[in-house]
């Protein structure tokens, strides 16, 4: 049995290293614009919108820290700062003790609503006005394919919002 690594190529770690860098700098740039517009993080703003989207524009605290791909310590602090902002409120779920529901306010839709002109500008161009339509679509594709292989379905797997 060989123990040797698979190296990455020279043309791999070319890549690699490219996503890395633009992962890392997409991220900032669209925090710092974020803060600037509304006083917020990226992270932040994907909970408004994901509630904004949901059926009365509420969901189980479980069901968000899965959107978010985060751990549930890290979604209640963020919903706690959302709380304090009064964006979004809390609630019991009523068949489940432990369950919570987080359900965004009039004034955090109103938050997401002013916010969401500048954030869509500024991933319009940051990247869709940098791609061609066959680069949009490529990069879909790759994202896709590579969030899936992150996401195994069996039981106990070792998932951000599963810990």
């Amino acid at each position: 049995m060989n123990d040797e690594p698979r190296w990455l190529t020279a043309e791999e770690q070319l890549v690699w290293r490219s996503y890395i860098e633009a992962a890392t700098l997409l991220e900032d740039h669209l925090d710092r614009q974020l803060q600037r517009d509304a006083g917020m993080p990226h992270v932040y703003y994907g909970l408004l919108v994901k509630l904004a989207e949901s059926p009365r524009r509420r969901l189980r605290m479980t069901e968000l820290a899965k959107y978010a791909k985060i751990t549930r310590s890290r979604l209640s602090h963020a919903v706690a700062r959302l709380e304090k902002n009064g964006w979004v409120r809390r609630e019991d779920c009523p068949s489940d003790k432990r369950g919570q529901f987080t359900i965004l306010t009039d004034e955090g839709y109103e938050v997401l609503r002013r916010t969401a002109p500048g954030h869509v500008n500024a991933v319009r161009q940051a990247v869709f006005d940098r791609l061609t339509r066959e680069q949009q679509k490529s990069l879909g594709e790759i994202m896709r394919i590579v969030a899936e292989g992150l996401q195994p379905s069996e039981a106990g797997a070792d998932l951000p919002w599963l810990r």
